[in-house]
């Protein structure tokens, strides 16, 4: 089986931090558990890992919880891609950013 020479890293925003800091306790272990998933498996069904439209079209959305996601985008860089977390957040709270 042949290795992934470059696996993804994983970068936050100053925001994601503070607004996961912010966030409940379990949507805090919820958010590690998501993005294990994620790493193992960026399109498992559990994540609904979908791109965003309009004005959010530069991120994608995961699943945390039944109402709460994290928007991300995939940056490519020299070293190879960059899970790139900008923010967390209700449904509501996300999409009238």
């Amino acid at each position: 089986m042949a290795e992934n020479k470059n696996p993804p890293s994983i970068d936050y925003s100053k925001r994601f931090l503070k607004q996961l800091r912010k966030s409940p306790l379990s949507i805090q272990e919820a958010f590690r558990e998501r993005r294990e998933i994620y790493l193992a498996n960026p399109f498992h069904p559990t994540l609904h890992n979908h791109q965003l439209t309009g004005q959010l079209e530069r991120y994608r959305s995961i699943n945390i919880t039944g109402d709460w996601r994290a928007l991300f985008r995939m940056i490519e860089t020299s070293d190879g891609t960059v899970i790139y977390f900008d923010a967390i957040g209700t449904h509501s709270q996300l999409y009238r950013i």
